[in-house]
């Protein structure tokens, strides 16, 4: 690989990272408060690669090069440097999923990480727009006190429980994909049946004392009684 070609394979990288971060694909990568600094790495990348390329290209018409810079241009580096085109196609080209049922039934719901000692009263409204995260939250660490006798309505995947019940799910993001751990919540009441894993509901109902265990870390799952539920397309951003 010459320094030309390194300079366009470089361009091609941070072109990608700039086209990823600038839209909603950067989102199935890393949490979304990540986006500026994606922004960031990806403009040094095209700044790096226009440098080296006008930096070859003015060597080239001042016709300055000795003969060993000339052997050195027309050379190759090591060709390991090609393979930083697979991630560039990857950008470009294929838009993966966010994760899903199957990452979730792999692992044990991440509801003991995320426990606190203070509950804030419910936002307003009726019912209250909460996340899986909060319910599941509130239910298991706070017995569902600060949820009381309030509706409630929040939205999730399903995702198949041990027994063939569907789970209402979220996964949740310490940085990025690759550290992402699914929050549980079992369904009773008028829950949905019968639906195809990763399909996404919006979910009505209220606090119910069940719970159950997760099979694959022994962790609580919280349930809620569901009054209604509805599908939903999948947001934005499927992660929290």
């Amino acid at each position: 690989m010459n320094r030309q070609a390194q300079g366009v394979v470089l361009l091609l990288l941070g072109g990608a990272v700039l086209k990823a971060s600038l839209t909603d694909v950067y989102l199935r990568y890393v949490k979304e408060g990540l986006q500026p600094f994606l922004i960031a790495a990806g403009a040094v990348l095209v700044v790096a690669a226009v440098v080296t390329l006008a930096h070859d290209l003015r060597q080239q018409l001042r016709g300055t090069k000795n003969e060993k810079d000339s052997h050195d241009h027309s050379g190759h580096g090591p060709t390991v440097g090609w393979l930083l085109v697979l991630p560039v196609i990857g950008l470009l080209l294929v838009a993966p999923p966010a994760l899903g049922s199957f990452a979730a039934g792999q692992s044990g719901t991440a509801l003991s990480s995320q426990a606190i000692s203070d509950y804030p009263p419910l936002p307003p409204g009726d019912p209250a727009k909460i996340s899986v995260l909060e319910y599941a939250s509130r239910a298991i660490y706070d017995n569902g006190t600060s949820i009381g006798d309030r509706t409630v309505q929040m939205s999730g995947f399903v995702s198949p429980g041990v027994a063939g019940e569907l789970l209402l799910t979220r996964m949740i993001l310490s940085c990025c994909a690759a550290d992402g751990r699914p929050i549980k919540l079992g369904m009773t009441g008028g829950a949905p049946v019968d639906l195809p894993a990763d399909t996404w509901i919006e979910v009505t109902g209220k606090y119910s004392s069940k719970a159950g265990t997760d099979p694959v870390n022994g962790e609580q799952i919280p349930y809620i009684d569901v009054q209604t539920w509805v599908r939903i397309e999948p947001p934005r951003n499927q992660y929290q």
